[in-house]
């Protein structure tokens, strides 16, 4: 059997790879994902840090497992994002202790509960991986959305957070659902003023 090779981000192109010059409308259809929920500043919580540990941990687990069981070769997707709070009125940079929050990594078709449930034995076995216990494996459809790409650090999103909610409510358009960001760069190893990350806006 020959090795079938799969890029999920050229695939759903539209979705992954925006442009960093204009804002687009785009519908996103129902995918499965990994998810973590949990609240407050993630530049300080160690929540937050140990809930990435485990998505990376457990979707490069089932990325190998399906490599050698099924030949399918496939890049593990980026790390996304859910951000709000009760009253998204008063969303603000600048108080990130109130946020709420989802951390999630999108999984293709292929995956299943058997496969997952295998995955995380395995991972257990590996490592601590403390919030494995947390993670909800769930479908998750956004539907019509605004989205561009901010380049820069995070600090400095505001900016292009803002363009995507005036093209919204210049296009007739309501905001709705939560705040989103996708994460294409290794903050590890990139610089911060060469970050990638899209910048998503639920609309009606």
């Amino acid at each position: 059997m020959v090795m079938k090779k799969v890029d999920y981000k050229k695939e759903l192109k539209h979705l992954y790879k925006p442009s960093a010059n204009k804002v687009d409308i785009v519908d996103v259809p129902k995918m499965n994902y990994l998810m973590v929920d949990g609240h407050g500043d993630p530049n300080t919580s160690e929540e937050f840090k140990e809930a990435i540990e485990a998505l990376f941990a457990l979707s490069y687990t089932m990325k190998f497992m399906v490599k050698k069981e099924m030949e399918i070769d496939y890049g593990v997707m980026p790390l996304e994002g859910l951000w709000w709070i009760d009253d998204m009125s008063k969303f603000d940079l600048d108080h990130k202790e109130d946020w709420e929050w989802t951390v999630m990594i999108m999984q293709p078709e292929v995956i299943t509960n058997k496969i997952l449930e295998k995955a995380i034995e395995k991972v257990k076995e590996k490592k601590d991986a403390k919030a494995l216990s947390k993670i909800e494996f769930q479908p998750f459809q956004e539907g019509k959305a605004a989205q561009t790409l901010h380049i820069g650090p995070f600090s400095k999103e505001g900016p292009t957070i803002r363009k995507v909610h005036d093209f919204i409510t210049e296009n007739s358009g309501k905001l709705k659902g939560r705040h989103h960001e996708i994460y294409l760069s290794d903050i590890r190893r990139a610089a911060p003023e060469r970050w990638k990350t899209i910048i998503r806006q639920p609309m009606e």
